[in-house]
């Protein structure tokens, strides 16, 4: 087989020159990271889990007119994707406190959000991703006003679409994050949701119980992180509902 020519290596997926001209291969990766980086783990199976979770979300997004990168998944661990020009930015949609609002804002985690609220966050890891104001973002050049308008209205239909999936499973979409890219057909530009939607990048809570299945799991030390993406794989139909354990998880195809 040949070798693949590598583009870009993160701290939970890679990504790999795609066959066609303007695609990528984006694979998923078992490594779990937290507070930038310092804290880390090899999760087996977590990367098998997020590839198809990523793929459900990002399909029923298309499905309901959300433009995303997403091409089709390719196996178990790849996806084919669009390239994009990632925008620097990182966009936040808070339903309800949790994680660096809190300690912020003086806001006690768990307490609902009067309205979902939209932050954006500037990408760099040496800085660790600071908290930017649209002022920001426009005088920086990150995006012009048009695409903020842009990417609030994509955030918020992510979140409409997020919140009420998981709500029919039993899960609280506490908050989520995404990423957005910039693709081209001539001088015509269009946003579109790129990067991966998972555990990795959401907050799910349990309604009846509170407990909490994804990367907080990870970050607070509170039990296995496999299980955790499992009960949200199972929930939502892409596990049977009789399988236990993800190192070695069985998905459906």
């Amino acid at each position: 087989m040949a070798r693949r020519k590598l583009v870009y290596e993160g701290k939970a997926k890679t990504l790999y020159e795609g066959p066609e001209p303007g695609t990528l291969v984006q694979y998923f990766k078992d490594d779990a990271t937290a507070g930038n980086g310092e804290k880390r783990d090899i999760i087996d199976g977590k990367g098998v889990l997020n590839n198809r979770l990523s793929e459900f979300f990002m399909t029923g997004l298309g499905n309901i007119g959300v433009p995303t990168h997403f091409i089709k998944r390719l196996n178990m661990r790849e996806q084919l994707i669009r390239a994009v020009e990632i925008v620097p930015l990182e966009v936040v949609v808070r339903n309800v406190a949790a994680g660096s609002i809190c300690p912020r804002l003086g806001i006690e985690e768990g307490t609902q959000m009067p309205r979902p609220i939209v932050e954006f966050y500037y990408k760099n890891d040496d800085l660790n991703d600071p908290i930017v104001s649209e002022e920001h973002i426009i005088a920086f050049g990150w995006a012009a006003q048009q695409d903020l308008d842009d990417m609030v209205s994509l955030a918020l239909r992510v979140n409409d679409f997020m919140s009420g999936l998981m709500l029919g499973v039993g899960i609280k979409l506490v908050d989520f994050k995404i990423e957005i890219g910039r693709i081209y057909d001539g001088d015509f530009m269009r946003l579109i949701v790129a990067d991966e939607i998972s555990p990795d990048s959401c907050r799910l809570w349990d309604i009846e119980t509170g407990r909490k299945l994804d990367k907080d799991v990870f970050r607070r030390d509170l039990g296995d992180l496999a299980d955790a993406y499992t009960e949200v794989a199972r929930r939502l139909g892409i596990m049977p509902q009789g399988s236990s354990g993800a190192t070695k998880p069985t998905l459906i195809n």
